[in-house]
């Protein structure tokens, strides 16, 4: 059994590699325009599997479904509400970015701000991704496949700490390799592959678990036995008691959706580099079609796990690993570990790929060499990669514990996601606001998140609000404080967005129906599981 397992892991690991180098191996790695954007060549289709692939890494599959054992459907929200924040993206956020011609987020608070705002954010996202994002995928990863591919028994390490440690920097170190050396492009390419292998291999889980649910009598018996026996789990509307009560969609859940899907330079950097804005629109509204797909292979089985193992003592992080080890066939067990291999690796070399453009284009170019050549700039990047790569396989191991650690994600995730969402929406937004103002909100609005989550006596807060309540609060009095500098203290002049003339701004003429239809279809999932199954 395990030798079929790993034989079937190597294969499909091996072949998207191989794929990956034949598709992109004369591409242009040393210009930064190449590297760090793919030449501005992406159509849709590869914009949609690397958008779907950085965000489906383990800390989805292993964190959501996780959540989703103790909470149920409730927290789909994460994925269902990201279809709202993908609709903004493709008719308010990406014409406005392609429009500034630019490669990061901290480059548009440049153009609309000054190079000290650009600096400023650029040093937060850098300290977000090193110690939280590249962290907890690793480690959520590392979980995940311990759980999948039955890692004690393949290599006869019993301890638990030195494999978690193990795991963690082999997958790290194969990332570092696809992002450092291959560039953005490789990146979007492999994405698309493996988001394939994920689709395909998600359903295939939920398939098997509803069999197991069932007694093989079908999955139709399998799902009504769900309803039976866990109706309570089958309903969209959350509690006041769970990780995302209903009133949060509105509030913090929303606001950091919309950081996630049209400020993040994680995921935004692959439509940075569309052809034109109408494939980059197609990409994006794509994308929020397919994570209407999500609640099924990111939520249902955390459910199946639930009914199947409430009972075996198992943390919920650890119960959609043992549901996959359990209820897939060997060979398929080994198909469906290399793919959430593939989907480490994607969020992973995504995010190292990201923060290799924000310190090459943000700090080196613009502080540390403004003279350097593109090579210089280029090669800044890999170094500094590798450097973020060993400080994230370093830190990664030490997050074991943590009770839920997609709860604990979101929640990490809000102290930076705030203060520059509010200062990107103001900058596009109004015409006079100065730098000062954005300049405080971004320190201000992080020392305010961590005070409250973290410092005496002001986490008390938490107590009495809801965390998602008290980040969208943050949100308004962040907005509310940069408008007020704009009416006392405006700039002298007001700002021009002009058009760098990069990409061709003419827009999909199907965008604003299709994000209609999203939006339509969000309601209809929610407004059918309210109150649960019956």
């Amino acid at each position: 059994m395990h030798a079929l397992t790993l034989i079937s892991f190597l294969f499909f690991t091996g072949l998207v590699a191989f794929i990956t180098w034949r598709i992109t191996r004369r591409d242009d790695h040393h210009s930064t325009r190449g590297y760090f954007l793919a030449g501005r060549s992406l159509t849709f289709p590869l914009i949609a599997g690397s958008l779907l692939m950085t965000n489906l890494s383990t800390e989805q599959m292993v964190g959501l479904n996780g959540s989703a054992f103790t909470d149920g459907l409730s927290v789909m929200a994460w994925e269902v509400v990201a279809v709202v924040a993908l609709v903004a993206l493709a008719l308010f956020f990406l014409p406005r970015f392609l429009r500034s011609g630019i490669a990061t987020v901290p480059q548009l608070l440049e153009i609309r701000f000054d190079a000290g705002t650009q600096l400023i954010c650029n040093i937060i996202f850098l300290l977000a991704y090193a110690v939280i994002l590249l962290p907890i995928i690793l480690y959520s990863g590392a979980v995940g496949l311990q759980g999948m591919l039955d890692l004690p028994g393949l290599t006869g390490i019993e301890s638990s700490t030195t494999l978690l440690w193990g795991t963690v920097w082999v997958v790290g170190l194969i990332g570092s390799i696809y992002a450092l050396f291959g560039g953005l492009r490789t990146v979007a390419v492999s994405d698309t592959l493996n988001g394939i292998g994920l689709l395909i291999g998600g359903f295939v889980v939920v398939y098997f678990g509803l069999q197991a649910v069932g007694d093989g009598h079908g999955v139709a018996a399998g799902w009504e036995a769900l309803k039976q026996q866990s109706p309570d789990k089958l309903n969209s509307i959350g509690g006041a008691d769970q990780q995302v009560p209903f009133a949060t969609l509105f509030t913090g859940v929303f606001l950091i959706n919309l950081f996630y899907w049209t400020t993040n330079q994680q995921i935004i950097q692959r439509t940075f580099a569309a052809k034109t804005l109408a494939e980059g629109q197609k990409g994006v509204l794509l994308t929020g079609l397919l994570k209407l797909l999500g609640p099924l292979y990111l939520v249902v089985p955390g459910i199946i796990a639930y009914n199947l193992y409430a009972g075996d003592g198992i943390r919920a992080d650890q119960a959609y690993g043992h549901l996959v080890f359990n209820v897939l066939p060997p060979y398929l067990t080994g198909f469906f570990a290399a793919v959430m291999v593939g989907a480490i690796l994607s969020s992973f070399n995504s995010a190292l790929n990201s923060t290799t453009t924000l310190f090459s284009l943000g700090l080196y170019k613009a502080v540390i060499n403004k003279n350097a050549t593109e090579e210089q700039v280029v090669n800044s990047g890999k170094i500094f990669g590798w450097v973020m790569a060993f400080a994230s396989m370093t830190i990664a191991p030490l997050l074991a514990g943590q009770e839920s650690l997609f709860g604990y994600l979101q929640k990490m995730n809000a102290l930076y996601f705030i203060p520059i969402l509010a200062v990107v929406l103001v900058g596009l937004l109004t015409k006079r606001v100065p730098a000062i103002a954005a300049k405080i909100a971004l320190i201000g609005g992080c020392v305010v998140i961590a005070a409250g989550y973290f410092l005496p006596p002001f986490n008390g807060i938490l107590d009495v609000l809801n965390q998602y309540h008290f980040v969208a609060a943050v949100f308004v009095i962040l907005v509310l404080g940069m408008l007020l500098i704009g009416k006392l203290m405006p700039r002298e002049t007001e700002w021009v967005h002009e058009d760098s003339g990069q990409v061709d701004l003419t827009p999909w003429k199907g965008a604003i129906p299709a994000g209609i239809v999203l939006i339509v279809l969000v309601i209809a999932i929610y407004a059918s599981f309210a109150g649960g199954v019956s």
